[in-house]
């Protein structure tokens, strides 16, 4: 099973042997994870070192290596450079992408953001007919920016009226930075994997994003992050902790309902990658494949990864 280590205590030393990432502190070893399970490694922590050796032996094995701000939102990310046999060809037609395909392209992924939110907030007993009305209103390249008039109405809705989303806050705002955080890296991972080049995107566009086409595919995933978030302040867990951080680590191997039969949140994003590729490679938008918003029963099975 792929595994997620978060790095949260200052001053650890970070490096490979005999195919095991090795964590020491002052000479003395304290852990040790082998390189084959790991899908990525998230810092958090001051004075935290490694070895060229490490970076080497991740990105060999396709891990990434993630560095976060206080805020426990990412701020740099090492990736391998080769990530798939057929990957010149398709980051040139991801390249050369017609504005019509991508405006596509991007329309498929809100309409699955919104779907995905109407489904957790009718999991949580709350009204998610208008997000359903506003899925199927969404045009080519969302014009209207339904995506944000959904997010207007999904916030205060799941969470409160009070609540306002902001990645610089703490409390609720910094478990959510966590979460996307390793949803996050896993998009990344499953980007490289697929032969993409993560700094092109869709609709993200910023020409200081390195992971634009990631921030793309995690969008419709995010509200997966948000119902795990409410499952852990039901039980009492309001701020980002050992607890929090495990259950977020362990997203990546949550069973999901899928078109073959049951997945992981893991397997679900690299189809989602692959057949991005294809849908860039053939031109068209339809090859593109997103997951059908989780059940009821598959998202009160989130309760597992809390306890």
């Amino acid at each position: 099973m792929e595994r997620i280590v978060d790095i949260a205590t200052d001053g650890r030393h970070l490096s490979v042997s005999r195919g095991f990432m090795v964590v020491s502190e002052d000479g003395r070893e304290v852990g040790r994870v082998p390189l084959d399970d790991v899908a990525a490694v998230v810092v958090h922590a001051h004075g935290v070192t490694w070895t060229t050796s490490l970076a080497v032996a991740l990105a060999g094995r396709g891990a990434t290596l993630l560095l976060c701000g206080t805020n426990h939102a990412p701020v740099a990310v090492c990736l391998p450079i080769d990530g798939h046999h057929a990957q010149n060809a398709r980051i040139r037609a991801q390249w050369q992408a017609s504005r019509p395909l991508t405006k596509q392209l991007w329309r498929r992924i809100v309409v699955a953001k919104i779907r995905w939110q109407a489904a957790v907030l009718e999991a949580h007993g709350c009204p998610g007919q208008a997000l359903e009305h506003m899925a199927r209103r969404v045009g080519s390249g969302d014009p209207q920016n339904l995506e944000a008039q959904a997010a207007r109405r999904y916030w205060p809705l799941l969470m409160g009226e009070n609540f306002r989303r902001d990645r610089s806050l703490d409390g609720i705002n910094a478990m959510l930075n966590y979460g996307y955080t390793i949803l996050r890296s896993l998009c990344a991972r499953s980007v490289v994997a697929a032969g993409l080049h993560p700094s092109i995107g869709i609709h993200h566009a910023n020409r200081g994003n390195a992971l634009a086409l990631a921030d793309d595919v995690i969008e419709p995933f995010r509200p997966i992050v948000d119902a795990l978030t409410l499952a852990l302040l039901a039980q009492g867990i309001s701020e980002v902790t050992p607890e929090s951080k495990r259950a977020y680590a362990g997203l990546i191997a949550f069973d999901m309902p899928g078109p073959d039969g049951t997945t992981t949140l893991s397997g679900l994003v690299t189809r989602c990658c692959q057949t991005l590729a294809t849908a860039f490679i053939n031109g068209n938008p339809a090859d593109l494949h997103l997951p059908d918003p989780p059940s009821t029963t598959a998202l009160s099975g989130l309760g597992v990864l809390t306890s």
